[in-house]
């Protein structure tokens, strides 16, 4: 014989604060999607391609059977001290670019001091510097990129003495930068106040002890 069975549920605010948690918890594994970091990326490569930065990529294969190309950018975050991000791409002169990343993001003085070192770098070049960056070892941090820098003169100028290092700080730079959104990213989207409004705004519903309902 079929039975109804009645139970109780309770909105988010009704709970006890062990529920809460507890439901907090639950909406916390689902809100941290496996792309949560596409915005950051979509971001990152605007910048890169505002700086001078073009992005190598990889194909990566699609459920249905095909592939696309992504960039090459990695992370690992955010409880190790190795954690970090890393990338690959080459480098060459971006006219108007101090100009155009504060035009972009007018509030971030990081990303306008790398726009000027690297403005900079290649006037004393005389905007023929262009690098490449690569990615060795299987952790990813900014130190787990290889720079190699080079120079397009027609008289076979090398690179200035100092070219290679600012570069490769510059590159690291950048790497750090992304990191760090990423990280803000991932403590907006896991913080309470977030994973609280998502909650209340799905109307979901839980047992007294905390647990989803349905």
């Amino acid at each position: 014989m079929p039975e109804v069975i009645c139970t109780t549920v309770y909105q988010f605010p009704e709970l006890s604060d062990t529920a809460k948690e507890k439901a907090r918890s639950w909406y916390r594994d689902a809100a941290v999607s496996d792309d949560w970091w596409d915005a950051v990326y979509n971001d990152f490569e605007r910048i890169c391609d505002i700086l001078g930065v073009n992005l190598k990529t990889r194909p990566v294969r699609l459920m249905g059977g095909g592939t696309r190309q992504k960039p090459c950018i990695w992370f690992s975050g955010f409880w190790s001290q190795g954690d970090g991000a890393a990338f690959e791409g080459y480098l060459s002169h971006a006219k108007g670019a101090t100009v155009s990343i504060r035009d972009y993001a007018p509030q971030d003085t990081s990303l306008h001091g790398i726009a000027d070192r690297l403005q900079a770098i290649q006037r004393r070049n005389f905007y023929q510097l262009a690098a490449e960056a690569s990615h060795r070892g299987r952790y990813y941090h900014e130190y787990t990129m290889s720079v190699d820098v080079s120079r397009f003169s027609r008289t076979g100028q090398p690179p200035t003495d100092d070219a290679e290092e600012v570069v490769t700080e510059i590159f690291r730079d950048l790497a750090r930068w992304l990191y760090r959104q990423l990280q803000a990213e991932y403590d907006h989207l896991t913080s309470n106040e977030a994973i609280e409004e998502g909650i209340m705004i799905n109307e979901y519903t839980f047992t007294e002890a905390g647990r989803r309902f349905g």
